[in-house]
This record gives structure tokens, sequence and C-alpha cells, in this order.
């Protein structure tokens, strides 16, 4: 059973974020991360994570006043540095990971000489 996940047309998009559709089709071709989905009729379909994603480009241009260049460095370098968090995490589980298989290849050697040898006690 597929998991129902919320998608929007872009009326939708607009509607929710106050912008033109047609700013949401140019703003795709300034953001290479801005990049829905089409679905077979060709029609885009923003998934929530691009509408965060609007709404944070949103905010930048109107908000913040970036440029559009400004904007997307702000993005890139976002990504960037959650790129890096992401890595160091993965490396933190890595060790963790690690660290408990030699916890339990050691408790596993210590239990072994027992277990084959039942007058051992």
């Amino acid at each position: 059973m597929r998991d129902a996940v919320r998608q929007y047309s872009i009326g939708e998009v607009a509607r929710l974020t106050g912008l033109a559709p047609h700013v949401l089709r140019y703003w795709e071709t300034e953001f290479e991360v801005l990049r829905p989905r089409k679905d077979a009729a060709g029609r885009r379909r923003y998934s929530e994570e691009d509408l965060a994603l609007v709404r944070e480009i949103q905010h930048l241009l109107h908000v913040e006043r970036y440029t559009i260049e400004g904007a997307r460095r702000v993005l890139e370098r976002r990504q960037r540095l959650g790129d890096a968090a992401m890595r160091a995490q993965l490396l933190a589980l890595r060790a963790f990971l690690v660290d408990l298989l030699q916890q339990l290849e050691a408790m596993a050697a210590r239990e072994e000489p027992a277990k084959g040898n039942p007058d051992a006690a």
C-alpha cells in the first residue's frame, strides 16, 4: 500500500504562497534545487518539501531582500552545511556501531568456551 504523500498543483502552491504561477515557473529556472515532479500529463506536482522550499525562497527574496543570486548562494551554503552535518552524524553513528560490534564480539568470545564444553563452568 502506498503512503499518501500530499502533492500540490502549481495553482494550489500559488494560492498557499500568494505567488503567481509564472513566478513559480521562473524560480524553477533560477533555483536548481526547486524541481517539482511532473505527472504523466506533464503537470507540476509539488511535494511538501518543494512547498517548504518555495516559502524559503519567498522569504529570502521578499522579506530578507536578497537578489536571486544572493538567495541561491544562501540555499547552496545551507545545503553544504546540511551535508557536512549529515556526514558528521553518519561518521558518529558508524563509530558507535563499530564499538558496539567489538563489544558484542568480546562478549561472544567470553561465552564461547562455556557453550562448547558442558564440564567447564
